[in-house]
This record gives C-alpha cells, structure tokens and sequence, in this order.
C-alpha cells in the first residue's frame, strides 16, 4: 500500500504544467523597442513570436487532458470524482456507501487525478491520495477483488468491520505522508480529522504504514537524485526549505501576525460559503446527464487555460537577479524564471507562478531572500485568480483535492500580507507559510496536523508558535460563520455524518419525540409474499421480529432482522410449506459466508430474485436468522443521551421500546438520519429559535 502511494505521488507531483513552447522567434530580422507595461517601462523586443499558435496548443492539450479525465471518471467510475475525503470520512463514521472502494474506482482514482494534475486545473493531489490509500486498505480488507480475480486467502483474516476500518485509517494517513512528504502529519490526520473512533493499538498501527511510507519515498526520491528519473520528482523529505540562518522575531512583529489570521479565517469561511454554493449549481448541473457533466469539465477547462495564458500579459517584466542559482530567464518546462514575452534578462514573474507546478509554486513563494522577486500587483492577481480557480474547478467530475491549492491561495495571501506590512523581522516567505496556514486553519479547520504538517514541510521550528497562534485563531473566527469544507461536502451529498457531540437542544428531547412511523414490523414466522412487499416498497434495512400467539403467550420482541438477511434466505429458497419452526435444520442450507458482506459493491437487490406465485404463498422461518439482543432504549431516554450511545458503540439500529408493559412491544426503531439535525428542527420547528442553539452568524446570500 505504500508502495503504490508513493509511486503515484511522484508521478503525479512530476506532472509539469509546460509553458508554451511555440514560442519561437522569425527568421525575420527586427528591432527592438520600449513598452510601458503597467507603471514600469520595461524593454521588449518586437518579435514575432507565434503566441496563438502557442495558446491553442497550451489550452488543446489542456482540454484533452481534462476530457480524458472527465470520461473516464463519468462512465466507469463515477464515485472517483471529487477529493474522496469526505467519503472516507463518512465511512469511518459508519457511512457506508456504495463502490467507494471498489478495485474499479482505486484505478480510476489513480489515473484520473495524473491526468486532472496535469492539464493545468488548479487543483491537487493530497485528496485522491488519501482515497487511493484508503481504497488499497479496503480492498486488503477485503480480501482482495474477485471481480478481477484478485484475491488473496491470507488477507481473510482481515475480514471484519473493525479490522476494515482500521485498515482504512492507515490507508488514510498514507496518502497524506506520500502527498507531502509528512509521515507524523498523516498520522495526525487521520486521528484529527478523519477516525471517528481512535485506540492505543490504531495509533502505532498507522504509525507503522507512514513509516513505510516514509521509506519507500526516501528510496524513489535517491533514485530520482542520480538523475534515473528523468522529469519525475525531484527533492527530499523537506520539499520546501525556508530556513533563515538569523531569522528572528520581537513582540512587534505579532499584530501584524494576528491580523494575517484573523484575516485568513474570514477568507477561509468565505471559501467554504462560495465552495458550498457552486457544488450546489454543479449538482444541478450534473443532474442533468452524463453529457451535462463532462461539458462543464470542459468549460472550466477552457476557462482556466484562457486565464492562466492572458494574465501573464497584465504583469511587468522584472530584471533578472544577480545572485539565482538557476538560469534566468528559463524556457521550457522546468524553472522559477519564465520567461514569456519578455527580453532577455528579463522574467515574467507571474508567469513564472502559472506556468509551473503547485508543488515549484508554493517553493517559490515559501522561499527565503526572494522579497524582490514579485510585484504586489503580481501577487494579487495570482491570489484572487487562485481564489477563484480552485472553487470553480472543485466539483467537476474528475478526481481533485483541495489541499494543495488553498496553500498555494493562502501562500500568495501571505506574502501579500508582508508586501504590506513592509519592513519586519518576517520575511515575505515566512508570511507565505503563516498565509498558508491561516487558510488552511479557515477552511479545514484542523490544528495539530496541520501544524506538523507545516513543519514537515518546511523544516522550520522557529515558527512553531507563530503557526500555532495562526492556526488557533483562524479556525476560531471561521467557526462563528459555518463548519469546514469537508462536512459541508458530505451535507451536500447526503451523507449522515454523526458529530461527536450532541447539539444543546437535543437535551430538551426525547427519544420519543423524534420516532416517526410507520414501523415495519415481521412476525417469527412470515409469510413470504409480505417479505418481499415490504422490501420492494420500503427502503429500511432493518426490521424488528416480533413473537405473538401462539408462538408466545403475548407479543414479545424477538429481535431484528436486516435487509441482506432477508434477501439471502429469499435467494435460497429455504421456504415452509406450512408455518412451523425449523428448529436445527436451519442452517443445512446456508453457511457463514452466505451472511457475510458482499464485497465493496452494491450487493444483491430483491428485485433481482424471481418467485413464482406458490413461493410468495409460502413462510419463512426467521428466528434462526434473528439478531436475539439488539440494543434498545426507552422511549423516555434522552436523545442526547441515545446519541452518544449511537455513536460510541457504532449501531446502525437502536430499538425503542415502550416504558409501559401492555401495549405493542417495539414502538419504532432509530437509524442515524433521525439524529440529524435537519430532521429534527423539522419536526420541532419551535426549537429554531431556542436559546439553546450553537451561536453561528450565517454569511450573506448569493444572489
């Protein structure tokens, strides 16, 4: 598994953004001339460079990449599209939706995110590694893949819920160390962020797999530092060094530090809002057809590459500096110093921000000694541009993170922020990284790994505290507005996320009070046309069985049955001709493995099962089949209460039963949508203006 990580990290981090290479001189002799670009006169040759032909191979090549992508995340695996985070997340929770990690997305995701790297989206990569990771644990889970006979009979041990998700949180972490580089930042983040249950044995388990990872990246990087790699990553564990011999701080250079993030957590729940409000136009959008889909991954794409290549032509060509280690200017798909349409000895310096990679980006803005190298107009275009570019292209239908371009956002926001602030002991590349981390606290709203991320990054203890503080802070103010990027994802689609703290006004209810009906309920012996009727018009996947006369001497709850029970004893056929109990005959017909979860996809539907009409007439002896001790709560307990009773113990269905003997045995059953929130301020609507709801000043909405 972290081998597979790590190779795709590098192959995707070597995924090079090319300037256009049709820029070439005429064999036609010219002269050179001055231009007044902006407010600087800069001097320019009069050349005539084929600049268009050079766009349309910029933004074809950009649009063939992206439509592959689009294509195949569209017909073979639709559940690639997006970060895959919040996904996993929600699996760790106890959502479990369908092919997320099926063998056919795992492939999907790998290909399709190298090719959406690549054509220019300003979008990353850490997300997709995240679900790559975590779709290899979960098909090692698994067991393997049968579908494509991939399947090994040592990995069966794994074969349990619990063991599963243990797996899926290390797959987690790994992707987060293979994408930056940051084995004890993985682990964090699966802790902070992702697990919903955490224990001593999880901790040095994934402690272990980022380990690895962490070795099987040292070794491709040597590899890659002898020169056998090619254009493929270059570098070391520390991707980018913004180490400063003297570098030092006073009291007096902290304001200026506060204000970057408190500043930075309004402009993360800013991002978070706009985010929240473009998904829901693009699922309108995608609602639409397939076609719908991959024409609005098109359109983002031509848009980007028309931004990407026109921009460049506002900003002023700045002199070369004299003490690079690199050639200046660079032509070509390698570089810090873009050249453009600029003269010799001349660069384009936000150029040389678009036409590079994320990664060679946020290294030359975390940077030391480069406090010279960009224009403040320069650095504002790129941020309000990389502001823009990573809302829109988040949510078409290509695998994308949102990783990489909020720090690369909040790294231009950063040194903004210093080209203000002018003179401090901080350079403009140590606000970079504190702008990074102020958008990263605003939007994500992780803290612990997010700092040791950071350092893992950047090798720089110094700025512990400074980080700290930001981080702190910015995720402080962002919480008064709306809740982070990715439970706003899984909102928008639909999955029922259980936070591990009930809300305020849960406490003034009832289990009772948010009980809805009508309950299904089967008998001990059921007839098998009402199985099937109720499977086809009901979508629950749990049932309570109940005993009445003369099976007992009063109805009595006997258990619960679900869903994938009932479909597999109605696929086997096991039916009465009569209603009589089976006794120890029961399971003659069936063994352990008939029960077991089907895989990571969809599973048998009761529509796919044919009976003729003598089997609906017949009956099903469910009491071998029965889960004998669910967990139940009276119907007076408090909600909150039978929240953290929910979640703790990881129930998919809790009982109610009645506080008062006599009547109906079971008077409904809890999943995890009944302790949502939006259900149930829609069944008390009078609990909208209570006082006891979190206090959260909503954004201003879009027209």
């Amino acid at each position: 598994m972290a081998l597979l990580n790590g190779l795709a990290a590098d192959e995707e981090s070597s995924a090079v953004l090319h300037e256009p290479l049709l820029l070439r001189r005429s064999r036609s002799n010219t002269t050179s001339q001055i231009a007044i670009v902006g407010s600087n006169p800069c001097p320019i040759e009069s050349l005539d460079y084929e600049f268009s032909a050079a766009f349309v191979v910029f933004a074809t090549s950009n649009l063939g990449l992206t439509l592959s992508a689009s294509l195949i995340t569209a017909f073979i695996a639709p559940e690639a599209a997006g970060s895959g985070i919040p996904e996993v997340k929600a699996y760790l929770n106890g959502v479990d939706a369908p092919a997320i990690f099926s063998f056919r997305t795992l492939l999907v995701k790998i290909v399709g995110s190298i090719l959406a790297v690549s054509s220019s989206l300003n979008i990353g990569k850490a997300g997709p590694m995240v679900h790559t990771g975590a779709c290899i644990a979960a098909i090692m889970g698994q067991g393997g893949s049968k579908k494509f006979r991939l399947t090994w009979k040592w990995l069966q041990v794994f074969k349990n819920d619990r063991d599963r998700r243990d797996l899926v949180t290390c797959g987690s972490a790994a992707g987060i160390a293979a994408a930056f580089r940051a084995p004890v930042g993985g682990v964090l983040f699966a802790l902070e962020e992702m697990a919903s249950w955490w224990r001593s044995a999880l901790l040095w388990r994934a402690f272990f797999t980022t380990a690895v990872v962490a070795i099987v990246l040292r070794a491709l990087v040597d590899v890659c530092l002898r020169g056998e790699c090619g254009l493929f990553g270059k570098g070391g564990l520390i991707m980018y060094d913004v180490t400063s011999e003297n570098i030092s701080y006073h009291l007096s250079d902290v304001p200026p530090v506060l204000l970057l993030a408190v500043i930075g957590g309004i402009l993360g729940s800013v991002y978070n809002h706009l985010l929240n409000k473009l998904l829901q136009i693009y699922n309108l959008i995608n609602r639409k057809g397939t076609a719908y889909k991959i024409i609005l991954a098109c359109v983002i794409s031509i848009s980007t590459s028309c931004l990407l290549f026109g921009l460049p032509w506002i900003a002023s060509c700045r002199p070369c500096p004299s003490d690079t280690s690199e050639p200046c200017p660079t032509i070509g798909r390698s570089g810090n110093y873009k050249k453009f349409q600029c003269p010799p000895g001349y660069y384009n310096d936000l150029a040389s921000l678009f036409f590079n990679t994320n990664d060679d980006a946020i290294k030359n803005l975390f940077s030391k000694d480069t406090d010279t190298e960009f224009h403040r107009t320069s650095m504002l275009l790129f941020f309000a541009t990389c502001f823009l570019l990573s809302t829109f292209s988040y949510g078409i239908v290509v695998p994308a993170g949102l990783f990489v371009p909020v720090i690369v956002t909040g790294a231009a926001y950063g040194r903004l922020v210093g080209m203000c602030v002018g003179s401090t002991n901080l350079n403009h590349g140590l606000f970079a990284v504190l702008g990074s981390a102020s958008l990263l606290g605003g939007s994500m709203r992780m803290t612990v790994s997010l700092c040791v991320i950071i350092l893992e990054l950047t090798d720089n203890l110094l700025l512990l505290p400074l980080i700290m503080i930001v981080l702190l802070i910015s995720k402080t103010v962002a919480d008064v507005f709306n809740g982070n990027i990715y439970d706003l994802i899984m909102t928008l689609k639909g999955f029922p996320y259980l936070e591990a703290h009930a809300e305020p006004y849960m406490r003034q209810l009832t289990v009772g009070d948010v009980v809805t009906g009508p309950l299904q309920i089967f008998h001990g012996i059921e007839k098998v046309g009402n199985i099937v009727h109720v499977l086809k018009t009901t979508g629950h996947n749990g049932f309570p069985v109940v005993d009445e006369p003369p099976l007992s001497s009063s109805p009595v709850l006997f258990g619960l049955i679900v869903r994938a029970h009932l479909i597999t004893l109605l696929k086997k056929k096991s039916f009465l001709t009569t209603p009589t109990l089976l006794g120890s005959d029961a399971f003659s017909q069936f063994s352990a493995d008939d029960f077991a979860k089907k895989g990571l996809d969809h599973g048998d539907q009761i529509g796919d099962i044919e009976l003729s009409e003598e089997e609906l007439d017949m009956f099903v002896d469910l009491h071998p089949f029965t889960n004998t001790s669910p967990y139940t709560v009276v119907e007076t307990m408090s909600l909150s209460k039978a929240l953290i009773l929910f979640r703790e113990v990881g129930l998919r269905h809790l009982l109610v039963i009645p506080k008062v003997s006599g009547r109906v045995p079971v008077v409904g059953i809890l999943t995890r949508h009944d302790f949502m929130p939006n259900h149930i301020l829609n069944l008390h609507p009078r609990l909208l203006r209570s006082r006891w709801r979190r206090l959260r000043f909503p954004l201003p909405r879009l027209s």
